[in-house]
């Protein structure tokens, strides 16, 4: 069966915002171009003659953002969540689809994926790509498939990047929407003794375990598919949240009784027009915020529940 493309035109000075309820419609990515920064950036690493004709042509005033339906789900319903919420939110913007078979779904964002180094040690690396590893390196083999998270974003970055710093022998490591199992197994690999990662989609459930399994991880690492508060037990002495602003606002009256007494809450997929937002909500909820880090336009916060 195929799935669907509703692909989604708006103003390239509102794609984060834009981005960010995009992704609260599907949990296993969205794709964007944005052309904006092409004419000031792009001569910066290549001569302007070396750039593609038909890149030099795009409208950099707008961004198009793609999102995938599955044949299982109801593309209308989508549709009526965008622009009920693009609306409210103030941003204009133009929505039409497309059918996409599923096989060309699936292997398309292949060829975007290559191996990357995140944070001083974690190399994040699909099973078909070689990569010579350095004596101080850790390699994650990871295959998202049509699950999020394949470190490119710059939400799984600057999460990684905290988590590298906590994770010691002894932890235990909860991942709240753990998409396609990247924090959740990256904490195993680099020191953490188990991880246990809550996802309300099965598909990114199923493919996590896939990615623990190609880590061999699995005997360390367990994906949950449902809800946070009825799925979940026990505590942690890391919990990650890398979603969105509003789900991370829901999470926080419930998430500190899953956090042992001196955890931390690393969360992220914050665009920074609702960092205010979540700040508020942190305070509220009993957390303190011990640092900050931002990337592109989103922002990523490491928390402790006040004492």
């Amino acid at each position: 069966m195929d799935w669907t493309e509703i692909n989604i035109e708006i103003s390239a000075d509102q794609v984060d915002e834009a981005a960010a309820i995009a992704q609260m419609v599907v949990p296993y990515g969205i794709y964007i171009e944005d052309y904006s920064d092409l004419r000031t950036e792009a001569p910066k690493i290549a001569h302007i003659d070396l750039i593609d004709e038909e890149l030099l042509q795009k409208d950099v005033t707008k961004a198009l953002i793609h999102i995938y339906i599955s044949p299982d789900d109801n593309p209308a319903e989508a549709i009526a969540f965008l622009r009920e919420k693009y609306t409210a939110a103030g941003i204009a913007n133009s929505i039409s689809t497309t059918a996409v078979k599923q096989e060309e779904w699936a292997t398309a964002w292949k060829q975007y994926y290559h191996p990357q180094k995140l944070g001083n040690r974690l190399v994040v690396c699909p099973s078909w790509e070689e990569y010579e590893k350095q004596p101080e390196e850790v390699i994650i083999t990871l295959d998202p498939g049509m699950a999020f998270g394949t470190g490119s974003h710059d939400t799984t970055r600057l999460c990684l990047e905290f988590l590298e710093e906590h994770c010691a022998p002894g932890k235990q490591v909860l991942d709240v929407g753990s998409g396609s199992g990247i924090l959740a197994i990256s904490s195993v690999l680099l020191g953490c003794d188990r991880a246990v990662g809550v996802e309300i989609d099965p598909t990114a459930v199923r493919v996590a375990e896939e990615n623990s399994a190609i880590n061999h991880t699995d005997d360390r690492v367990q994906f949950i598919c449902g809800d946070l508060v009825q799925k979940v037990e026990g505590v942690y002495d890391i919990v990650c949240a890398n979603i969105v602003a509003d789900v991370i606002i829901q999470l926080l009256p419930n998430v500190g009784r899953f956090m042992a007494e001196d955890a931390v809450l690393i969360t992220s997929g914050i665009i920074d027009e609702r960092e205010a937002d979540v700040q508020a909500a942190l305070a509220q909820n009993g957390f303190a915020v011990l640092r900050r880090r931002e990337s592109a336009g989103w922002v990523a916060l490491e928390c402790a529940k006040e004492k």
